[in-house]
């Protein structure tokens, strides 16, 4: 995982913007962004896009492109499936479109992955062989190291955390920024407001997400049992609010020690989306 001699591209692909960054070890280079297509009559409309956005921050010193994606993905083969939010992106064969314009290798992997593996490469995660990265953001996701590496799993679908069934839904309903639209009828950046003013119930709303995030680590903690849980995304950055109500329901978990011996970190990398998706081309070059 020595990157410092590398060039690359990070991507992070969105709904709503695409960003792409030229990474120089561990120095983001030029970073240029540019809006997801949404009227669109097939895919290639969306990718044509990203291919200028590429172009934009392109090098003769690349060696690589990493790409993060909000969905499952055929690591081999390079394939994204059913992005929900990007339209007519239900099979995109991205590796082998980006691979051809370009003439180097491309590494595709869910966003969530590589939140965690940038972690492993680039920040709390430097020094700890087995940990699960959480992205709480508009839903819940989670990549899993192991051994230093991501699970290698089947499908692309270890982690999701977010879709196990919890109360009447699923975690992301609860554990998530969704959670304040779904419960309280607020919108998240309007309760983060309300939260900063000392508004009652936007107080009340966030010790509630403490408290069902503590029943997420939980659910870590039995199905995976890491050394440290270390939380990302647009939410996790508002931990302060949340952070003592999740320590608080922790402490009636089955198995004390394992709660003891676990750390709860939360994420203080720049750029994660961008430095995750290098992270991909660190981890295989």
């Amino acid at each position: 995982m020595n990157q410092q001699q590398n060039c690359v591209i990070g991507i992070d692909l969105g709904g709503t913007q695409m960003r792409a960054a030229r990474i120089e070890g561990d120095k983001l280079i030029l970073e240029k962004r540019k809006s997801t297509p949404k009227n669109t009559t097939h895919y290639r409309d969306t990718t044509d896009v990203l291919i200028e956005l590429i172009q934009s921050v392109w090098s003769d010193q690349v060696t690589a492109i990493g790409i993060g994606v909000p969905s499952v993905v055929d690591r081999e083969k390079g394939i994204v499936y059913y992005v929900v939010h990007i339209p007519h992106w239900d099979e995109v064969p991205l590796k082998t479109i980006l691979e051809k314009q370009f003439g180097v290798p491309v590494y595709v992997d869910n966003d969530a992955n590589c939140f965690a593996l940038g972690e492993r490469i680039f920040g709390a995660g430097k020094n700890c062989e087995n940990f699960v990265g959480l992205t709480i953001g508009t839903g819940l996701g989670g990549g899993i190291i192991q051994r230093g590496r991501l699970l290698a799993d089947a499908n692309c679908g270890s982690g999701e955390f977010g879709m196990l069934p919890y109360l009447d839904a699923v975690l992301e309903y609860y554990c998530s920024g969704s959670f304040f639209m779904n419960c309280f009828g607020i919108d998240g950046k309007e309760m983060h407001q309300m939260a900063l003013e000392n508004k009652k119930e936007a107080l009340e709303a966030y010790r509630q997400l403490g408290e069902h995030l503590a029943a997420a680590v939980k659910m870590v903690v039995l199905t995976v049992d890491p050394e440290m849980i270390i939380f990302g995304g647009s939410v996790a950055e508002s931990h302060a609010l949340f952070e003592a109500a999740m320590h608080e329901n922790l402490k009636d978990f089955a198995y004390p020690n394992s709660i003891k011996r676990l750390r709860l970190e939360f994420s203080r990398l720049q750029h994660p989306g961008l430095f995750g998706a290098a992270s991909l081309c660190y981890a295989n070059l």
